[in-house]
């Protein structure tokens, strides 16, 4: 019996994390949220700008991620989008969190929320902050690629 290989469809990404970051380790994090969280964030509803990840008492927590409501009319009263929602991890990978928290020059920002086969998955990276040059050469490099796969594709 061969097993199918786990599709990953992407929804939501933070393109400027991976500009302003390094990225050195990402993770894969199951998010406690509600249904019409889930609906919201399968239709493209979110948002991962400015998020980022705390460890307190032992549980992750994603920060500052923004979503939206999904039908105006069926959402709770007292809903609100940018709330901390928990991430669900083992405890080798929150303890490993917990010490880049600790560390001076390194954060953990969210990447991008994705369909593993049914379940919704955010990827969550360990990240060291970019200076201005390094900046400049990640926009000459996508630039002369894109000028070569322009002339690829011309030719």
């Amino acid at each position: 019996m061969v097993k199918k290989k786990a599709l990953k469809k992407i929804n939501i990404q933070n393109k400027k994390a991976r500009f302003d970051y390094q990225i050195i380790k990402t993770f894969e994090a199951g998010v406690v949220l509600a249904g019409h969280e889930v609906k919201a964030v399968r239709s493209g509803k979110a948002s991962l700008m400015g998020s980022h990840v705390l460890v307190r008492d032992a549980e992750a927590y994603l920060i500052n991620a923004n979503i939206s409501h999904y039908q105006e009319a069926n959402t709770p009263e007292n809903y609100d989008p940018n709330r901390p929602r928990k991430l669900l991890l083992n405890k080798k990978e929150i303890l490993e969190l917990e010490k880049v928290e600790n560390t001076k020059g390194l954060t953990v920002v969210a990447l991008a929320w994705y369909n593993n086969n049914r379940r919704l998955k955010l990827e969550i990276a360990i990240a060291k902050g970019k200076k201005d040059y390094d900046k400049r050469e990640s926009l000459k490099e996508i630039d002369s690629k894109r000028s070569t796969d322009r002339t690829l594709k011309n030719n």
